[in-house]
């Protein structure tokens, strides 16, 4: 008893290249199915879409510079302003539509209660939107 001893005739040899033929009727199925499925893919239905405007939707707020000296003055936009008057603004400025953002500027020696009296100000007359401006360190 031989293992791994085989006479092949030339009549029976193993077969040593791949058979094509079922590799082309596979391609050729494919084939048939892409040409049949493309233009069902490109098929489009017309219809009447509605037009957009190109016009942005919102409004910017304005900003208000409330800017509050080291001896306690208040500048609105640049100007001084009083007590009286500058409660008279934030009045005014609260009833505007979109309702603009006060940007808070206080000198580095402004005693804090100052600061906090403008900002009691500004929230009883109504603006809600208050930031703080500052200067970075050289």
């Amino acid at each position: 008893m031989s293992f791994g001893t085989h006479h092949f005739d030339d009549d029976a040899q193993s077969m040593s290249e791949i058979n094509m033929t079922p590799l082309v009727d596979v391609m050729l199925v494919l084939l048939i199915i892409f040409i049949i499925t493309i233009p069902v893919i490109n098929h489009s239905v017309k219809i009447d879409l509605p037009r957009a405007v190109n016009q942005p939707n919102q409004v910017k707020p304005q900003t208000i510079n409330l800017a509050i000296d080291h001896d306690g003055t208040v500048y609105w936009n640049s100007a001084i302003v009083d007590s009286t008057t500058l409660q008279a603004k934030i009045d005014d400025a609260a009833k505007l539509d979109p309702q603009p953002e006060l940007h808070l500027r206080a000198d580095r020696k402004t005693p804090y209660e100052r600061v906090a009296q403008v900002m009691a100000a500004a929230q009883s007359g109504g603006l809600g939107k208050i930031g703080f401006l500052t200067e970075p360190t050289p």
